[in-house]
């Protein structure tokens, strides 16, 4: 007789949790915690960790409908739910892993892993942390196939399994040092252009960009605004695609940036 899977997410959370550390023998004498947010915290930062190592159909399931469920606890926030600021450009201040549409681009590093560190607060950790184990699973595969680092300013597309979003664009940003150079402006510019090709040729019909390259990578919020502005306007206007395209920001001073920018078009 199969054993019957947790229902509730209290269940399903110490369930996985449970999972996560019989896997490795040096977890044996990690406490769970008691509180609901110390249980978050502790699974996150098991999966955070967690090699790119295949897992039953019953984890999956288990993580599936806990995934799904805290999308919906969050809150999902759809295209249509969104005013444009310009014709087919959106600027939506919000978690990007709560957001409905076609595609949402992911600041990943050359390894496109995702992000090892337990908690890490980057847009790398947050989309594989919800999207769920099988995204770095995919990722480690595209990464073996391809037999090398990627590269700055390519894109690579995946599904967004648990995430409302229906695929993930992974792409690396340039990493800037004590100025922005000239390569990083071009490599930055690559980036969006990469994603933009790469949803176009897939039959995306909705991208939400991350910032990318901003925070941890150093670019300076103003100048990589610009630039991601720039390339999106021109694209939409030298292809006529319809795409409708999100400026997915987290910080008051982005917003303000993109919505200056958009609209003095």
């Amino acid at each position: 007789m199969a054993q019957k899977l947790p229902a509730t997410q209290d269940e399903r959370r110490t369930w996985l949790i449970d999972a996560l550390l019989d896997e490795r023998e040096e977890y044996a004498d990690i406490a769970v915690p008691k509180t609901a947010d110390g249980q978050r915290a502790l699974l996150r930062a098991l999966l955070n960790v967690r090699p790119p190592q295949e897992v039953d159909a019953r984890f999956l399931a288990v993580q599936d409908a806990y995934l799904q469920q805290r999308a919906r606890e969050k809150g999902i926030t759809r295209l249509g739910d969104l005013s444009p600021i310009a014709a087919h450009r959106y600027v939506w201040r919000g978690d990007i892993t709560t957001l409905a549409v076609d595609g949402i681009v992911n600041a990943a590093n050359s390894q496109m892993l995702g992000c090892f560190a337990p908690n890490h607060g980057c847009i790398d950790n947050a989309i594989h942390t919800f999207a769920g184990i099988q995204l770095r699973l995919a990722c480690a595969k595209i990464m073996q196939e391809q037999g090398h680092e990627e590269r700055t300013g390519d894109a690579k597309i995946t599904s967004g399994y648990n995430l409302p979003a229906r695929h993930v664009l992974h792409t690396v940003g340039p990493i800037v040092g004590w100025r922005v150079t000239p390569r990083d402006q071009v490599s930055l510019a690559s980036c969006y252009r990469s994603c933009l090709h790469l949803a176009h040729e897939r039959g995306l019909r909705s991208l939400a960009f991350c910032c990318i390259s901003t925070g941890e990578f150093h670019y300076p919020n103003d100048q990589a605004a610009r630039i991601a502005v720039d390339v999106v306007n021109t694209y939409l206007q030298e292809t006529d695609d319809p795409m409708e395209v999100v400026f997915n920001v987290f910080k008051p001073v982005d917003d303000a940036i993109y919505r200056d920018l958009l609209e003095q078009r």
